[in-house]
């Protein structure tokens, strides 16, 4: 992942539980992504994960005590929330939901708390009966009531105990992206967004298939961001079996399915995004049984094409709806990527090329051009597909 959260500060508050000993990889996790990372804890917290370790990792000092001697400052507890951008709080255990929940201030984690008035995650843990308390759900209550504060959902799983409920805490993936999406500015909030992604399979047999080298990285990567700035997004897949999106997705095989998926979806949509790369030709017929290996015969496939879902769309596009389209070419790129967004009625066409090293299937980057119906275009260098995301993202926001 490209550094989506550099130059952020993020504070991570650590109470009590035994979900203490996940917080070294979150805070791995935050400073891959490019934060700075500093820690505050309970005195219950040092139980279960060292400030060694936590100093390590972070590359900053850890505040435990109110009144320590070596603190930085003599208010630690009102520099650290007027340094950070956000504040995770994980684990957080029924005692200290209980502590922020009624404005208690006894120790260095609560009193930080109560000076943070930016965003702030609470990733709650604990016993399934604990968490079913009626004191525990009315201080989560209360905390919902804070308009800058959100909850993370427990988990379901083994517990600590040695028993299987719901009440884990979140994983450091899952709270890092609670911390990207609330860092994220919500410019896509209101907007209903389909996005296409993966390769389309077209079956020969029941053990065969047609099918192309996409890995769906960019239409995931789209959609991760369209999420992320508030937009309600459908995510219409291939297959992909090394992506994942955390928001509405519709699993499609064939070019068939999402051609029926798209033209169902994009009545009600603002935005369509169509990075999948679907075959253009299926077999006419699909074999019910594995077809045989017969030596010295030849086999021949009669093939039909498939819809034209671009197309299809860009004819029956309405006033306001934006449409995007992907062309990946191997020659003459720049006149097939515009001819494509002519001729399918495009708003907006990426041109991807195989020419260019690092590009193209399955990588990580990618390089991109796109192309505007007035003949203007834009061309970026390569990139993480996470950062032409932001771009291609970005055209849609200033032309749409």
């Amino acid at each position: 992942m490209a550094p989506i959260l550099k130059g952020k500060h993020i504070l991570i508050g650590i109470s009590g539980g035994i979900a203490a000993y996940k917080i070294p990889e979150l805070i791995r996790l935050l400073v891959k992504a490019g934060a700075e990372v500093r820690c505050c804890t309970t005195h219950n917290a040092l139980q279960f994960v060292t400030p060694l370790v936590l100093e390590t990792l972070s590359n900053n000092q850890v505040y435990t005590d109110v009144f320590a001697p070596h603190n930085e400052h003599q208010t630690e507890h009102i520099s650290l929330p007027d340094w950070a951008d956000l504040m995770v709080v994980a684990p957080a255990t029924a005692n200290i939901i209980g502590k922020m929940a009624n404005g208690i201030a006894d120790d260095a984690l609560s009193t930080t708390f109560l000076a943070m008035h930016k965003p702030v995650i609470v990733a709650p843990a604990m016993n399934e009966n604990m968490l079913q308390h009626p004191a525990l759900q009315r201080n989560l209550q209360t905390l919902q009531s804070f308009p800058h504060l959100t909850i993370l959902k427990c988990d379901e799983g083994f517990l600590a105990c040695g028993t299987t409920g719901k009440g884990r805490m979140q994983e450091p993936q899952d709270i890092l992206d609670a911390v990207i999406c609330a860092l994220t500015p919500k410019t896509l909030q209101g907007k209903r967004i389909l996005i296409t992604a993966g390769p389309t399979q077209e079956n020969i047999d029941p053990v065969r298939f047609i099918s192309n080298y996409s890995s769906g990285k960019m239409g995931y990567a789209l959609a991760d961001l369209c999420r992320r700035k508030g937009a309600e997004v459908t995510l219409v897949s291939g297959p992909a079996p090394t992506q994942s999106f955390r928001g509405q997705t519709i699993q499609v095989n064939s070019a068939e399915q999402m051609y029926q998926a798209c033209m169902q979806i994009f009545p009600q949509t603002d935005i369509a995004i169509l990075a999948a790369a679907v075959a253009d030709f299926t077999p006419i017929e699909t074999s019910e049984r594995k077809i045989k290996h017969q030596s010295g015969d030849d086999l021949s496939l009669h093939l039909r094409t498939t819809h034209d879902i671009a197309a299809e769309l860009g004819s029956r596009k309405k006033q306001g709806q934006y449409l995007v389209g992907f062309a990946l070419e191997t020659d003459n790129e720049e006149a097939n990527a515009q001819r494509k967004l002519q001729k399918k009625n495009l708003d907006m066409i990426v041109l991807n090329s195989l020419q260019d090293a690092g590009a193209g299937f399955s990588t990580d980057t990618n390089r991109v051009t796109l192309f505007f119906p007035d003949r203007t275009q834009q061309t970026f260098p390569l990139k993480d597909k996470y950062e032409v995301a932001e771009d291609i993202i970005s055209a849609i926001e200033s032309n749409s």
